[in-house]
């Protein structure tokens, strides 16, 4: 019960998050509002604190080891996870970081930020999702309800990925498209349909 629980709640959590990304969520806002300025500094605050239930939910509900690996292996994982971070925070600060989260926006117009393919973005498009992802599945312990929201958080970022794209092709058009072209989404030299 505890894996369909989690489930529903991550599902209600990114149904709500990726509508609120989207263009419509913001025209929407734009009509009733009209200031932007706040928007995405708020949409990062909604973001983290409505989570919050679902990692309240995976530590309070029933729940069983799926696995644990013990030293000296779990230390090789928990380097990996710390390698993870901070390329996680090499990712962040290789964007424009105050833009990122919404604090340029309270002082300056919002406008399309340039296209970051330098850094990690050379490497793969989306380094913030690959180092975030390794974080989550280098974990030295993984119960049923960690395994659970892995998996979902995955398909969610996977599947947040794909339209985020979509979204980046139409702001970015044929230079964007040509990035794509060259460079992997997720995984360092994995790259469909090179010619």
């Amino acid at each position: 019960m505890s894996i369909f629980i989690l489930l529903f709640a991550l599902a209600i959590w990114g149904v709500v998050h990726s509508f609120l990304a989207s263009h419509l969520a913001k025209d929407l806002f734009r009509l009733k509002a009209g200031n932007m300025d706040f928007y995405r500094l708020a949409y990062n605050i909604f973001a983290g604190i409505s989570f919050l239930p679902i990692i309240y939910l995976m530590a309070t509900l029933p729940d069983q080891p799926v696995y644990q690996v013990s030293a000296p292996w779990s230390y090789l994982l928990l380097g990996g996870q710390a390698f993870a971070a901070l390329m996680l925070l090499t990712a962040f600060l290789q964007t424009d970081s105050l833009s990122f989260v919404g604090l340029r926006q309270l002082f300056e117009k919002e406008k399309t930020g340039a296209l970051v393919t330098r850094g990690l973005y050379r490497v793969v498009r989306h380094p913030l999702y690959t180092f975030g992802l390794l974080l989550v599945w280098l974990s030295p312990g993984v119960s049923q309800n960690s395994l659970t929201v892995y998996i979902g958080a995955t398909l969610y970022t996977l599947i947040g990925a794909y339209f985020e794209e979509r979204k980046l092709l139409h702001d970015f058009g044929e230079a964007y498209a040509e990035y794509k072209r060259k460079t992997p989404m997720l995984i360092p030299g994995l790259v469909f349909g090179k010619r």
